[in-house]
This record gives C-alpha cells, structure tokens and sequence, in this order.
C-alpha cells in the first residue's frame, strides 16, 4: 500500500483498541463514540481485507491477523511522536535567525538583544543585513525586522515610536541637510549623502547638518547626548515591523523574543 494511502486514522483506533481489548474504552481515550470506534475499525478491515476482532463470550479477541501487524504499528507511532518532538524541538531552542537593516542593528537591535542575552546566556543569535523583503525559506529566517507600512503578506508587530525626528549635533554644527535614501530631501543640495539613517545620524553627531530620521533609530544617540533634537517628532505612515510568516510566529522562541522586543 502506498505510504499517501495508509489509513492513519483507523490505525491510531486499532491501537487504542487493541490495548484496551474495548470498542467503549478505546473511545473514551480517543474521544469519539464506541459506535465511531466500531466504524472506523469496520473500516479498516474493509481496507485491509482482513478480520480485526472477534466477539466472544470473554469479549472482544485479536485475530492473528491483528496480532501479526500490532508489534510494527505500535513501533511505527512511537517513531511518529519522536518525529514530532523532533520538530517541535525547534520550538524550545536558544537559537534565533533574525533578519534586519543595517542601520536598525547597530542603533537600536543590537543593544536590546545584548540586554535580552543578559538575563539568559543560553540564547544564540545569528543576525542577517537585509534592507529588503526576505525569503524566510531560503534563508532559514525565525523573524525578520523591516520599514514599512504593515507586515505585508507575514503576521507582524508594530515596534512602537514617535515617528521621524530631526536631529543634529550637539554643539549645534551646520543647519544643512544630510540626505539618505529615505530622507524626503533632495540629495542634490545636501551637505553630504550617506547609504542609511545610522550613518545620518552619525553624520548629524559629527556636524555635517540635521538628519531627519526615524526616532527609534536616534533614540540611543539621543540619550547619550551626542545629538539633539531640532523640532518636535513629526507622525509617519511607515515605521519598523517585527515581521514572520504565520508558523515562525507560532514558534514559542519567536513569541518570547517579539514580547521583550516590545516591552
């Protein structure tokens, strides 16, 4: 018989019912009917062509045909639930895949998983530079953080921030602009341009000019007092998502992670 033919489901309840030699009991650890039990075991036998059980006036009695097949199928269900837990291992691992823009890692990730690791040294984290959309599968991602308007196609949270702020150093510098790719400047007027928001705020620091950029980026920078803000934080339609497709999400290890990423 083909493995995609295998009738799973009427072997799972001839095992329960071969331990407990009862239609009734089997049902009650599978938690169906007794009479459900006797379908799927009628079943079966068409299947099969054989004879499972017999009623006798002591109960119900294994064919030899029964008997013949139980040591291999109760091996093979246990070799199922090590299939499972082997899968599910990855699940209670230490070991995260994290995707993210270069910029966002040295600003603002790297010191909140350095914090995280803190409280548990098991952890192990391999941190990838991706400015664009990612292929999970390919490579092997349990989350990834992008600059966007949502989670896309993946299931997603938002990290929480005041929007895009206007930074410079903090001796005051020039009042030029410092044009980066998604600074909404033109780049042909500014002072310098540079590949990311990191490198503008660290152009700001230096006092190349102001640099408008996202807030969580800036926040540490700010907080150590290497560059002011200049303005009030204005509202923006786009800012980073901790991003995933649905069954990474799940992941027990992905769910921790997310929580004390935006706690």
């Amino acid at each position: 018989m083909k493995r995609t033919h295998l009738p799973l489901n009427g072997l799972r309840v001839l095992d329960a019912a071969a331990r407990h030699l009862s239609f009734t009991r089997a049902a009650d650890e599978l938690a169906v009917t007794p009479a459900a039990v006797g379908q799927q075991i009628r079943a079966l036998e068409d299947t099969l062509g054989v004879v499972l059980f017999r009623r006798t006036t002591r109960g119900l009695e294994l064919t030899p045909e029964a008997e013949a097949g139980l040591t291999a199928l109760r091996g093979g269900f246990l070799h199922f639930e090590d299939a499972v837990r082997a899968m599910q291992a990855g699940q209670t691992s230490k070991s995260l895949t994290i995707a993210a823009p270069r910029d966002l890692t040295e600003k603002w990730l790297m010191p909140r998983l350095a914090e995280i690791a803190a409280r548990d040294g098991e952890l192990r984290f391999v941190l990838i530079a991706a400015d664009e959309a990612v292929d999970f599968t390919e490579a092997n991602l349990d989350l990834a953080i992008r600059w966007g308007e949502g989670p896309g196609e993946h299931e997603g949270e938002a990290l929480e921030s005041e929007g895009m702020v206007t930074v410079a150093a903090a001796n005051g510098g020039s009042e030029a602009a410092i044009a980066w790719p998604g600074a909404a400047i033109d780049p042909a007027g500014a002072a310098v341009r540079v590949g990311d928001a990191g490198l503008a705020i660290d152009a700001a620091a230096a006092g190349f000019g102001r640099a408008t950029v996202p807030e969580l980026l800036a926040a540490r920078d700010l907080a150590a007092g290497r560059i002011v803000t200049v303005g009030t934080p204005a509202p923006s339609r786009l800012g980073y998502w901790l991003v995933a497709p649905l069954p990474q999400w799940r992941q027990k290890k992905v769910r921790v992670l997310v929580e004390a990423l935006t706690g």
